[in-house]
């Protein structure tokens, strides 16, 4: 499943993340995967202003519910920044199972694309997420977010003009199992939707299979 998720970041966050890649240093983005022979952008490389955008990002998603319920988030990596100028592109790729931060090792179930330039800013430079023989193509409004299962094959297609910015990170869920995941996500919204209008009964009914759900499925704290 995915979800694209709007207001992610808000607007002064986004005002300031462009305001430091357009005064920060960016290097090839091969820093973070140099064996790649598809990438080709742009990475944030200053400590201290990536550690700035890092915090605004991950903040974004930690204070939105929406993020919350859909993801179940366990631990996110930090996001970087990255940036594709004109010809840029990043080809056809999986994302590693396993990343190793400073806190430990993450397993990799959920990536998360932050959308920080204005789709109409640049040309080209959709996110194609390939699902067998179908594709999806976004170009989210800037501070809007795409989540998506890190087991999809996908690519950044060629920037044909403009600069395309956006933020990257990585989610470990409480539940590995995408299948599951969106089980209990599909069942959660329903309850919160139609929890007013079922009986009082039958919706103590319902939480009771919600929380077994997540005692049986839900990693240990």
């Amino acid at each position: 499943m995915f979800k694209l998720i709007e207001d992610i970041v808000e607007a002064p966050g986004v005002a300031e993340l462009r305001k430091i890649a357009a005064e920060a240093k960016f290097v090839d983005g091969r820093v973070s995967n140099p064996h790649s022979k598809v990438k080709n952008n742009l990475q944030l490389h200053e400590q201290g202003v990536a550690e700035r955008a890092a915090q605004i990002l991950a903040g974004g998603l930690l204070s939105h519910q929406e993020f919350f319920d859909f993801a179940f988030p366990k631990a996110i990596a930090p996001p970087i920044l990255t940036r594709y100028e004109k010809g840029m592109r990043y080809g056809l790729h999986p994302d590693a199972a396993m990343m190793q931060l400073p806190t430990g090792p993450l397993r990799s179930d959920l990536s998360c694309t932050i959308f920080l330039s204005d789709p109409e800013s640049y040309e080209g430079g959709a996110l194609r997420l390939q699902l067998g023989s179908a594709e999806l193509r976004f170009k989210g409004p800037a501070g809007s977010a795409i989540v998506y299962p890190s087991t999809t094959l996908h690519e950044v297609e060629p920037v044909t003009s403009g600069t395309r910015l956006v933020g990257l990170t990585f989610i470990q869920s409480r539940i590995a199992d995408p299948a599951l995941r969106d089980i209990l996500y599909e069942l959660n919204e329903v309850a919160a939707l139609e929890g007013n209008s079922i009986a009082p009964e039958n919706f103590s009914r319902l939480q009771a299979v919600q929380y077994n759900l997540m005692r049986r499925w839900i990693d240990a704290p």
